[in-house]
């Protein structure tokens, strides 16, 4: 890949992205760690070359079989939740999608263990990561909402669709201390962002923000 399929050109170029940024401040993300990342990461990479001219809008965009890649400002706030609720450094992800999320976390975490049940989705994710040499995420393709025990315990556990109810089997898999941040509700009703923190056998549920997200849907396609 050129640098300027990379850095991109008029509506994927640095000064496009900056605006974006600009915008998520204004939206009220403060980290300024998010807010770098977010500036340097092509999100452009990760949306079908037709649909690369609004990348950088705040907007969802459809990546095929039915799924999204999140919109900017949900991204950034749900990577934001996390590293303001403790520290860690062995992550989980439920849905690798489009792995644009998956390029964020990888630069802010030291491992990131990303599962997506659509192969097709996670083969071409893993291809953009490799190619912006982000080598320390572990991917499993399988059914998210079974988690990774093998790999558990986990610091955080980030959920990129909702599954209606708080699941409890992910829950099982973080560390006492540990965290995770996930959309929880019906797709045609309402859904909450939620924080979960475990302390002990014990975890506090904390509700933070109305969303929208895809349903968390059990197991595994091609």
């Amino acid at each position: 890949m050129n640098s300027r399929d990379l850095h991109g050109i008029g509506m994927t170029s640095q000064r496009t992205r900056r605006r974006l940024v600009q915008r998520l401040e204004d939206e009220g993300i403060k980290n300024q760690d998010v807010l770098n990342i977010m500036s340097t990461t092509p999100r452009h990479l990760f949306v079908d070359e037709a649909m690369s001219h609004r990348a950088y809008e705040d907007i969802s965009l459809p990546i095929g079989r039915g799924q999204t890649i999140s919109q900017p400002y949900i991204v950034a706030r749900m990577t934001e939740i996390l590293l303001e609720a403790g520290s860690c450094n062995r992550i989980l992800e439920i849905g690798t999608g489009s792995g644009f999320q998956t390029a964020i976390l990888a630069q802010l975490f030291d491992k990131v263990y990303s599962i997506e049940r659509i192969k097709a989705l996670q083969d071409k994710a893993r291809k953009q990561l490799m190619t912006l040499r982000l080598m320390n995420v572990e991917y499993r393709y399988g059914d998210g909402g079974e988690g990774w025990s093998e790999k558990s315990p986990f610091d955080a556990i980030i959920v990129t669709a909702a599954p209606p109810v708080l699941p409890r089997m992910l829950m099982q898999q973080l560390a006492d201390g540990g965290h995770m941040v996930v959309p929880v509700g019906a797709v045609d009703g309402k859904q909450n962002l939620c924080l979960i923190q475990r302390v002990g056998d014990d975890f506090e549920k904390h509700i933070l923000e109305s969303v929208r997200f895809v349903p968390l849907l059990g197991g595994a396609l091609e």
